[in-house]
C-alpha cells in the first residue's frame, strides 16, 4: 500500500466510508478539484489501485479573532494581520471495509508531514479541519486539534505538529 496523488486510473467506484458526502466527493468531485488546482487529493491504494482511504489539502486561512489568546500572545502579531495562513485538511475518509486498521492515523501522519514541508516553503501557521460530525471531531481532538472559538472548525499549530513528528 502507498499514499499517492489521485490519478484517473485509481478505482474509487466502490469506495464506501458510510458517509454519502465523502463517498460522492471521491467518486465525482475530487478529480475536478485537482484539475482546477483547488485541492490536492491523496489516496491510499492497494496494488490493484483501489482507493482504500483518502484526504485532501488546500490553502486557507484562520481569522485572528478565533485563535486562543495565549497563542496570539506568543505570536506577537501586528494588528493588521487579521487572517493567518493555514492549510485546510478538507476531507479524510476510510473505506468501511478497512476501518479499524489505523489507516486514518496513517493518513493524518502523512498529511502532517506534507503540511510541514509546505509550511517550510511558503509559511503556514496551522492545519485546520472542519469535522463532518462528532466522531470526526473526537478523532481530530485525540491528535491535538483545538476548537476555533465561534466556529465548528478545529486547528493544530505547525509547532505542535513539528514536536509530534520530531520530539
Amino acid at each position: 500500500m502507498e499514499i499517492v496523488l489521485l490519478e484517473k486510473h485509481h478505482n474509487r467506484e466502490s469506495f464506501n466510508s458510510n458517509n454519502l458526502l465523502l463517498d460522492e466527493y471521491i467518486k465525482k468531485q475530487a478529480s475536478q478539484d485537482v484539475k482546477r488546482v483547488l485541492s490536492a487529493c491523496y489516496v491510499l491504494t492497494d496494488n490493484e489501485c483501489k482507493v482504500l482511504a483518502y484526504y485532501t489539502l488546500s490553502s486557507n486561512s484562520i481569522p485572528r479573532e478565533g485563535l486562543p489568546e495565549e497563542l496570539l500572545k506568543k505570536l506577537i502579531l501586528p494588528p493588521s494581520y487579521q487572517n493567518l495562513p493555514a492549510i485546510m485538511l478538507g476531507r479524510l475518509a476510510v473505506d468501511q471495509e478497512h476501518k479499524g486498521k489505523g489507516y486514518g492515523k496513517f493518513l493524518l501522519q502523512d498529511a502532517f508531514e506534507k503540511c510541514l514541508l509546505a509550511a517550510d516553503s511558503i509559511g503556514s501557521l496551522a492545519i485546520i479541519v472542519d469535522p463532518i460530525d462528532d466522531s470526526a471531531a473526537a478523532f481530530y481532538k485525540k491528535y491535538g486539534f483545538i476548537h476555533l472559538e465561534g466556529s465548528s472548525r478545529m486547528f493544530i499549530p505547525m509547532k505542535t505538529i513539528r514536536e509530534l513528528i520530531n520530539p
